[in-house]
This record gives structure tokens, C-alpha cells and sequence, in this order.
């Protein structure tokens, strides 16, 4: 660990954090779109619009359902529950202007080309068409049975048309001139989720959750063909004339994409429904596709996943993912830094997948293995190993090269230990070397696993992941086992449970050498000091304790939490404590007085996750709120602030 900053030869004690960055939710399902010039990525969080910048993260939010932006990118038109529509003025985030819409709520939205118009489809049955700018409903078209579930106007902005379809499984074609009924198209048996025209204009296709997407001649409002594709469709749209994508031998062709419930990107002839690139699948996802938005500027296809997570795919290289989102982490449970520069940030959810988020841009990598949720993470000292613990009863061990070009490349599982028949909850490397890793398991077990064998640099990425030894197994505590930490000096290790204890082990032989008995309640978090013989252990019963090694008696006892505290960890060379509760509250303790120096407030519900940088420069702590909050240590600006005012002061 680094060392602390030092004042006149002293070490200088922590006294104030503040808040630098967060990370939180920015899509919970719902409607996403793009600006214009693909800046920007708008999505629906809760009942709020969130407006994103795709390559920072940044954010630049009223109730809706869905929303729609004009070409021109000037004014997004978003429809909320109360059944208000309102458009805003993007530049600015203003409201321009609301009007009341619909007796139900709007289910979809689509801008013409001129950007004057917007036509509405709602669950109401109606399909309404509005000018948007002088805020009035000019059209009303009526003969939907039931809810409409897709709109589209015609791309040409000299023909006036419309097409709806609805749950009634008919798609109508409307005529806006003569605000009239074209024709009424039947052929599917579920509802329609997916319209776009071709090329010329004159052919239609639908897609619909009846497995099959229709091409229909707009010239004799006639099925045309039908191609089967076997799964649930969620969307449809046409690409661009001359698109070309990676291993099509035949150019010229007029290519469409579909997504749907097996949550792959596909992109066919629309002449004769030939299959031409299938995106590869994501290794053990589970997600459906609920959406995909064609950014046509950077000829790009952007799947919008069930599990709230968007994915952005390049046309051109053959649907390889250049770009992951991720719109909603849900109760986050386990936080671990990444990397040898510390700018990463592997983040356990609820959720089989890991996720590591740079922290520069927010850009996050999908990390798929696991079959079930990950409870619990760890790392090597230098970051180029990362451990998880599972409630598929395993443990895996990734090899991580987080600048790795290839996405798939930058977390390769080099080992999975198989051996508990229970969820593994905790986790934790050896810290001079790599080659010992030690779980422990609702089982109420510890195993300690060989890992000298294991690539753990990746290398060996086509090969089948190893199947570490266990060099010993522990019946170790009588209820869960929380939390596992290994000394500096990697000859010891300590465990905390359910059952109230902390013990402390030997690494090398497995053997019990001491019991700290003390607390009322289960022990969430035991850790090491990186200097002194001590262990630190929070608990249930909203205390932390300070233990010695040498005869497992109580040193020390903190209060202050007002429930229980999930995560401890050391600061300033082992003379301070940071720690996280039930209660929300992050606070930094100095061991010498148990004094508790300042408590940060900045999330709504538990604490499970925290992380302290090498450098101690910044502690990140993450909870089931699912917000992420980065806390830079301030404590030397505040002095330098302090000294700069009393100098003022004599002045």
C-alpha cells in the first residue's frame, strides 16, 4: 500500500472526503434513442428522461413512457403517464409546451422527416398525428383493436403516409392528406412490434411476435412474402442502400435486421429473407433483445437488452460489440479496483455478470461466465487478477488486461475451483505472490486453491479454463461465511461469520490459531492492517473491533453506526478506518482516539461495497441503492484552505 502523505516528517491523519463522481442508473426500460448526431443517447430511468453522452458518460430528467426527437435534433417530445405530452427544447432542457394527448397512456412515437410532425400510437387504440411546434392534434386516426404497438411515417417527406400496427395483429396504412384508411394489412397472429419501409418506398416489412416478418407491395396493399425466423420479434428496421457488411460476398443487396427474445443482432436480404450475418452470442447471457436503433452516421446497431444493459455493435466489422452501456447495476454487492493504473472498477451485482466500468468515461465491459448471481470479488495486488465468488457454488479466476483491443480479450476466466455445494461468498488472493486463492461458502467451509499452475496472464485464452487444486478443506464456522481476508505477509488468513466469530488460520497449514469472541451479532467484514498485528472486524451489532494477533483479545471498539456495518477497511498506514453500513453512511475513524472524524451521505440504502485505491486518494462505495460514489480525500486543500483564511485572519 502506498504510503500516507506526510506533514513535517509526520504522517497526516484523513479528516475530509468529498464527492467526485457517481455513477448511477441511466436506463430502467423503456424507449432509447439517439440525437441526431449520435452525441447523445436518450433513455428513460424510472419515470424520468436522462440524457447521456454516449463516449463520456457525462449527464447533461417528468414521468413518461415514451419519447421521440426530431431529425433536426432541436426538440425531444415526451409522453408521460399522467397522459401529458410536452416538447422540449434540447439545447437547453427546457419545457417549450405540454398538452394532454391521449385518454391512455402512449405506448410509441415516430418524427417525420420534416420534423414538423409527430404521430402517436396509445393504448387508447388511437393513432393521433401532432404539430408539434404549434402544439395541435391534426390528425385522429381511429380502427385500431387494441393497443398500438408500432408506428412509422413513410422516409419520403413527399408522400404523406403512415403506417401503424397494433395488438389487434393488423397493420394499417394511413393516408395523411386525405386522413384516411389505405388500407388495413392482415396476415400476422400477434402483436407487431417492428415496421420500416425499403428503399424505393413502395415495400413494408413487419415484424411481429409470431416469429415471422412480413414484406408487403405498397402498391397493391398485398403480402408479398413472409419470412420465418424463429423467435420472438421485438423490432425491425431497414439499412441504408450500399451498407456493407464483413463476409457478404454479394453487394448491392437490400439488407434488414431483426432482434428479438434470443437476444441476437441478425441482418438479412430483405429479397429473399437469406440470413447474412448473425451477430456472435454473448457467452452464458440470458437477455432478450427488446430493441435495436440503427445509427446510420457511424453505421452502427444498438441492441437494447431486457436486462437493461445496451450494446453497440459495428455493421461493417461483421456485428462486432465496440461499445457496452449499462443502464441499471440493481443492488450492487461487491466492489473490487481493476487493473495496474487502478482505473477500473469490477462491480457485483445481482446479476451472473461482472461488470468493470472505466472510470474515466464510464464505459463498461460485460464480464460473462458465472451462472448465477456473483456475491463477492477480490483482486491480486497488482490488479492483474480478479477472483469472484458465485451462487453457482464457484469460484473463477479472470486474467485482466483492461486495454486489450479485443473486448472478449480483456477478461479471460483462467481457472474456475469447483468443490463447494454451497454459494461462495467470499473470496481473497494472496497478497505477495499469486498463488494462493482461499473461498469460503454458505457451507460453512473454507478451501484454499493451488493457482501456481494457472496462466494467470491470459495467454492461453482459446484453451478450456483450468480446474485449480484444493489444498485443504475447513469446516470452519457453524453459520455463513461472510468474509475472508489474507495477511500482508500471506502466512495468515481470518475469516468472519454469522456465527459471531472471526478466526484467524495458518495459509500454509489450515490450522485454527485463535477465536476473537466478542461481538452480538454476525461478522459482515474482518481485514488485516498493512502494519500493525492487528485484525479489524464490523458486524451486525453496528460495531467495529479491533483485535491483536497474538493473544485474539479486544484492543478497540468502535460505535457510531446506526445499523450494521457491512465493510472495513485500513487507511493512513494502519492509524485509521474507513467503514460502510446498513445505514447508508461511509465513516472514517482514527484507531488511536475511536474517534469517528467525518461520516459521508450520499447513498439511499445499504452499503455493501467498498474499495480503497492504492494511493488512498480516493474510496469508492457502492450499495443496493445501485449507485456508485467515488470520495477523493480533501484533506490537504482543507488545510491549505484553513492555513490561507487564518493567514488572512493576521493580516
Amino acid at each position: 500500500m502506498a504510503p500516507a502523505p506526510a506533514v513535517a516528517g509526520k504522517i497526516q491523519l484523513k479528516t475530509t472526503f468529498a464527492p467526485v463522481q457517481t455513477i448511477e442508473s441511466i436506463y430502467t426500460g423503456g424507449k432509447v434513442a439517439f440525437s441526431p448526431d449520435e452525441k447523445w443517447i436518450i433513455t428513460t430511468v424510472g419515470e424520468d428522461i436522462e440524457v447521456t453522452e454516449v463516449e463520456t458518460g457525462k449527464k447533461d430528467t417528468e414521468m413518461v413512457t415514451t419519447f421521440a426527437i426530431k431529425p433536426d435534433g432541436r426538440h425531444l417530445v415526451s409522453a408521460s403517464r399522467s397522459l401529458v405530452m410536452r416538447t422540449w427544447d434540447l439545447s437547453t432542457g427546457q419545457m417549450v409546451r405540454s398538452y394532454k394527448a391521449h385518454e391512455a397512456p402512449i405506448i410509441v412515437m415516430d418524427a417525420d422527416r420534416t420534423s414538423t410532425l409527430v404521430a402517436t400510437g396509445s393504448a387508447d387504440s388511437m393513432v393521433k398525428v401532432w404539430d408539434v411546434d404549434k402544439g395541435y392534434c391534426t390528425h385522429n386516426f381511429k380502427g385500431h383493436g387494441g393497443v398500438v404497438s408500432a408506428v412509422k411515417f413513410h422516409p419520403d417527406k413527399h408522400k404523406w403516409i403512415l403506417v401503424s400496427g397494433a395488438d389487434d395483429c393488423q397493420v394499417r396504412v394511413w393516408d395523411l392528406m386525405k386522413r384516411s384508411c389505405l388500407a388495413v394489412l392482415e396476415s400476422h397472429v400477434s402483436v407487431i412490434r417492428g415496421l420500416d419501409f425499403s428503399h424505393d418506398g413502395w415495400h413494408l416489412i413487419s415484424g411481429s411476435r409470431d416469429k415471422v416478418v412480413n414484406v408487403w407491395d405498397l402498391k397493391k396493399n398485398k403480402l408479398l412474402r413472409t419470412f420465418p425466423l424463429y423467435e420472438t420479434i421485438e423490432t425491425v428496421g431497414v439499412l441504408a442502400p450500399g451498407t456493407e457488411v464483413e463476409g457478404d460476398k454479394k453487394s448491392g443487396r437490400e439488407l434488414f435486421y431483426s432482434g428479438g427474445d434470443k437476444g441476437v443482432i441478425r441482418i438479412w436480404d430483405l429479397a429473399n429473407g437469406e440470413l447474412v450475418k448473425a451477430q456472435t452470442p454473448e457467452k452464458n447471457s440470458k437477455h432478450a433483445i427488446s430493441d435495436v436503433i440503427y445509427a446510420k452516421t457511424s453505421n452502427r446497431l444498438v441492441a437494447v437488452t431486457s436486462d437493461q444493459n445496451i450494446l453497440i455493435y459495428d455493421i461493417l466489422s461483421g456485428l462486432h460489440r465496440v461499445k457496452q452501456i449499462v443502464g441499471y447495476n440493481d443492488e450492487i454487492i461487491d466492489i473490487a479496483y481493476v487493473g495496474d493504473d487502478e482505473l477500473h472498477l469490477a462491480v457485483a451485482t445481482n446479476s451472473e455478470q461482472i461488470r468493470v466500468f472505466n472510470i474515466d468515461n464510464f464505459d463498461c465491459d460485460i464480464v460473462y461466465g458465472h451462472t448465477d448471481i456473483v456475491l463477492s470479488l477480490a483482486r491480486s495486488r497488482d490488479g492483474l487478477v480478479l477472483v469472484s465468488g458465485s451462487k453457482d457454488n464457484t469460484a473463477r479466476i479472470w486474467a485482466v488486461d483492461v486495454f486489450h483491443t479485443d473486448l472478449e480479450a480483456r477478461y479471460q476466466c483462467v481457472g474456475i475451483c469447483v468443490g463447494h455445494t454451497e454459494a461462495v461468498g467470499a473470496v481473497t488472493m494472496s497478497q505477495k505472490t499469486k498463488s494462493i486463492m482461499i473461498t469460503g461458502s454458505q457451507d460453512r467451509t473454507v478451501k484454499c486453491w493451488d493457482l501456481s499452475k494457472l496462466d494467470l496472464s491470459g495467454a492461453s485464452s482459446d484453451d478450456e479454463p483450468a480446474k485449480p487444486k484444493s489444498l485443504y478443506t475447513i469446516k470452519a464456522h457453524d453459520k455463513d461465511i461472510n468474509s475472508i481476508c489474507i495477511a500482508p505477509n500471506d502466512k495468515l488468513f481470518a475469516t468472519g461469520s454469522q456465527d459471531k466469530t472471526a478466526k484467524i488460520w495458518s495459509v500454509e497449514t489450515g490450522m485454527l490459531l485463535g477465536t476473537c469472541n466478542g461481538h452480538k451479532r454476525g461478522v459482515w467484514c474482518v481485514q488485516f492492517s498493512p502494519v500493525d498485528q492487528v485484525l479489524a472486524t464490523s458486524s451486525g451489532d453496528k460495531t467495529i473491533k479491533i483485535w491483536s494477533l497474538k493473544d485474539f483479545s479486544c484492543l478497540k471498539t468502535f460505535e457510531g453506526h446506526t445499523n450494521s456495518i457491512l465493510k472495513v477497511a485500513f487507511l493512513t498506514s494502519g492509524m485509521q478506518l474507513v467503514s460502510s453500513g446498513s445505514d447508508g453512511l461511509v465513516k472514517l475513524w482514527t484507531i488511536k482516539t475511536t474517534e469517528c472524524v467525518t461520516t459521508l451521505d450520499n447513498h439511499t440504502d445499504k452499503i455493501w461495497g467498498l474499495a480503497v485505491r492504492q494511493d488512498e486518494c480516493i474510496v469508492v462505495s457502492a450499495g443496493a441503492d445501485s449507485m456508485i460514489n467515488f470520495w477523493k480525500d480533501r484533506t490537504e486543500e482543507e488545510m491549505e484552505k484553513a492555513a490561507s483564511e487564518k493567514e488572512q485572519l493576521v493580516l
